[in-house]
């Protein structure tokens, strides 16, 4: 069983911030497919479940996703290779795309999280460039994106989608990660 998770916060005020990218782009893939989340309060999250797959948004806030991603883990017995998060980072330029095998918090609180509650850095990643901050770290990521900043995050969806496929597809990683980390922005 795969388990892919979008990063984000779940109030309305957060709906199209670059923090929320997580979410957004697992909301892009679900409709893609035809997919459609149900609230599951034990699991403290939006689920789509497959018998392959699972596609989780934990609505804990970003700085406590771990906690859902782990009552997940545990309950479908997922191993911690089988996982893909999918986050925010602005140490990387807008739109690139970064994947993974495992590695440190970077200083993302949610990826902290998981890490203290997987007790383990091993999950896979894949991490959408915000471009550097212009102003305070904060204030920066929690902001909205632009109309133009937005458009250019949908046409980049047929991409992650494509990673998310491979991976519940379970094409080697190193594979994948071959095909989609360029020097260039997608």
């Amino acid at each position: 069983m795969k388990l892919i998770v979008g990063l984000g916060n779940p109030d309305l005020k957060y709906k199209n911030t670059r923090h929320n990218v997580g979410f957004m782009v697992l909301d892009s893939y679900a409709k893609a497919k035809g997919y459609s989340f149900k609230l599951k309060k034990e699991f403290k999250g939006e689920i789509y479940l497959d018998k392959e797959f699972i596609l989780l948004k934990p609505l804990t806030y970003m700085n406590l996703s771990g906690e859902s991603i782990r009552s997940v883990v545990n309950f479908y017995k997922i191993d911690i290779d089988d996982i893909l998060v999918i986050s925010d980072d602005f140490n990387i330029p807008f739109l690139k795309l970064r994947l993974r095998n495992k590695g440190s918090a970077g200083g993302h609180n949610g990826l902290k999280s998981i890490i203290a509650n997987l007790g383990s850095e091993g999950f896979k990643r894949l991490r959408f460039g915000l471009g550097s901050p212009e102003y305070d770290t904060i204030d920066y990521v929690l902001s909205k994106f632009t109309k133009e900043e937005l458009k250019k995050i949908n046409d980049t969806t047929t991409k992650t989608n494509e990673i998310i496929d491979m991976f519940i597809a379970g094409e080697p990683f190193d594979l994948i990660m071959n095909r989609f980390n360029t020097n260039e922005s997608i």
